[in-house]
């Protein structure tokens, strides 16, 4: 287990900026000092050229390949995550030289208060980034239907609901002859996101076909190759959880706590971790409780979830369903089963 209390060695704060980064450098001896240096490649290596010691950065654009650089030279790094450390994210004199410094003292103290984490593999982050380019594509073709759909609107004519694969075969012919100089262009460019689209949906599956645990994690209903892929590559270890219950909180998908003596209020999810295997995971909830959703333990405790009533009951189960979802997955990928969509009551009608 990594000490979290490191002693006998300099501690350097790095508060990592776009073009210059600030460091605050607590000596062995007591003493301190600070430095600015240039976030770049070179003038990095240039000043960390220097005996070990534990460097303390944030988590950023530019914290892998920082990283990456100070590991190679032979230094102890701890990547720490703001969002846990309100001295650094919510302070009331907050900077860059400050930043630095309250890294520096927190990682001389025990770098457990920074709630460190680990930057995925250059691969699995270059795997990821095909996945979300495609969700980039997809958004801005959504909303350039939305803005034709938007202008047509205004002259008192509708265009007829369609998908959004669609929407250019189904639409381009009934566009008003004023409308077409404004607007041609704007198909073409969504006939073009089109085919990008396809052109990475099919990369997502050549990729999906490297990693063997995609078909495992994808048994469920209405989970897809991409949604696999982008939960297995966020969290690339599958043996970082002692539970599988912990992938849930992981992910962000439970409930925040604020409890005080008798007072525990319900509180809202917390949202922590990637907003965008989050917000797949939703999706797929989304459809599972729909009317296109198969039979399965799951739908059938979302809906009866559900109907308790109350305040967004359907949101709320959507939510809930999306997060025994993420436990399925991970339950699934640590041990290789098979799933059984009605296993639950499988088991309870042979046990009765």
């Amino acid at each position: 287990m990594k000490d979290t209390i490191i002693t006998g060695i300099e501690t350097i704060g790095c508060d990592l900026g776009d073009k210059r980064t600030e460091l605050f450098v607590m000596r062995a001896d007591g003493g301190s000092e600070r430095h600015n240096v240039r976030t770049t490649k070179e003038a990095m290596k240039q000043w960390f050229t220097r005996p070990s010691a534990h460097v303390v950065i944030e988590v950023g654009p530019h914290s892998r390949w920082v990283a990456e650089l100070l590991q190679d030279l032979k230094h102890e790094v701890t990547v720490a995550n703001p969002r846990q450390v309100k001295l650094i994210s919510a302070g009331n004199r907050k900077s860059d030289r400050r930043d630095s410094e309250l890294l520096a003292r927190l990682g001389r103290a025990d770098v457990q208060l920074l709630a460190p984490i680990t930057h995925r593999s250059q691969n699995a982050q270059a795997d990821l980034a095909v996945a979300k380019a495609r969700d980039i594509l997809v958004a801005t073709r959504t909303k350039l239907v939305n803005h034709v759909r938007g202008t047509v609107k205004c002259f008192g004519e509708r265009l007829p609901s369609c998908s959004t694969a669609a929407f250019v075969r189904k639409t381009q012919a009934m566009l008003p002859a004023h409308l077409k100089p404004a607007l041609d262009p704007i198909y073409e460019v969504i006939q073009r996101l089109d085919e990008q689209i396809k052109q990475h949906d099919q990369m997502i599956d050549r990729i999906a076909k490297r990693y063997p645990d995609v078909a495992v994690i994808s048994q469920p209903d209405s989970v897809g190759n991409l949604t696999a892929l982008v939960y297995m590559l966020t969290m690339e270890d599958k043996n970082r959880f002692v539970k599988s219950r912990m992938a849930g909180a992981f992910i962000g998908l439970c409930p925040r706590k604020s409890q005080s003596g008798d007072d525990d209020p319900q509180l809202r999810i917390t949202k922590a971790g990637d907003p965008f295997v989050r917000r797949l995971l939703v999706n797929c909830a989304n459809r599972i409780l729909g009317p296109f959703g198969t039979d399965c333990d799951l739908k059938r405790w979302g809906l009866e979830l559900a109907k308790r009533g109350g305040k967004n009951a359907k949101k709320r189960a959507k939510v809930a369903v999306a997060r025994k979802l993420a436990v399925l997955m991970h339950r699934l990928w640590v041990t290789g089963e098979v799933y059984q969509p009605l296993g639950y009551r499988e088991a309870t009608t042979a046990a009765a």
